[in-house]
């Protein structure tokens, strides 16, 4: 059975070397000793498109590239690195995978998801995820400049932080009968998703919710399935 790592909501920044740099020696010391690693989203804090962003993040880039000749690095776009692309692929070794990914083991199945489709009380948020990660809107984006990309970029994200202390944590937390709804659909698995970086584990009557937490510049982590499922520290 292939062993496995997965990890979500880095939110690398190229301003923040000392998590970039738990990053990198987590793939040296860990990652590279898994057959798999996936990364459920949000890996990078912003991304505007392969064509500025790659640049931006290059020491992460040749790692993962370094990392991928051993282990097969799988990563599912996030709410905030959703315009990942082709040469990211091309130029880390990564595979892009689609959500729900569904994860089979000898004796476990998982539904693998970024998280955020499951926060349906955030109504406001839904509207926003839906325009903004409509091929057209992605594709006019990607056609813009870097000055601009940069300005709407950090517009948004300064409306999401003011949008957000608005907001009970029950509102951007899951909403229990989407998950029902979703894990209705995959009889006999458990799920594993990011997104809302509170990190724990649901146990219900007819499936078990991992919810992996975000990474600080000191402390990350995840999740290891081998044998049986383990929760695993970084630092």
């Amino acid at each position: 059975m292939a062993s496995s790592l997965l990890i979500a909501d880095l939110h690398l920044a190229s301003s923040e070397e000392d998590k970039t740099n738990l990053f990198i020696k987590f793939c040296q010391e860990q990652a590279s000793k898994v057959d798999q690693l996936f990364i459920l989203g949000d890996l990078f804090n912003t991304w505007l498109g392969d064509d500025l962003s790659i640049s931006s993040y290059q020491n992460v880039i040749t790692h993962l590239k370094k990392l991928s000749t051993v282990t097969d690095v799988f990563v599912m776009t996030g709410n905030r690195d959703f315009l990942l692309g082709s040469n990211f692929e091309e130029a880390s070794g990564c595979k892009l995978i689609s959500e729900p990914y569904f994860l089979e083991t000898n004796n476990k199945q998982y539904v693998l998801i970024h998280g955020d489709e499951l926060c349906t009380d955030d109504v406001g948020y839904q509207q926003l995820k839906k325009i903004l990660q409509h091929p057209m809107t992605k594709f006019i984006f990607l056609h813009l400049g870097k000055k601009l990309r940069l300005k709407i970029s950090g517009q948004l994200r300064k409306k999401s932080i003011q949008a957000q202390n608005y907001k009970s944590s029950e509102i951007m937390d899951v909403n229990q009968l989407a998950v029902d709804e979703l894990m209705n659909k995959y009889p006999d698995s458990d799920l594993i998703h990011g997104h809302t970086h509170r990190q724990d584990t649901h146990i219900g009557d007819c499936y078990t919710r991992y919810v992996l937490g975000d990474w600080s510049a000191s402390q990350g982590n995840a999740i290891e399935i081998n044998t049986e499922l383990n929760w695993l520290e970084i630092n």
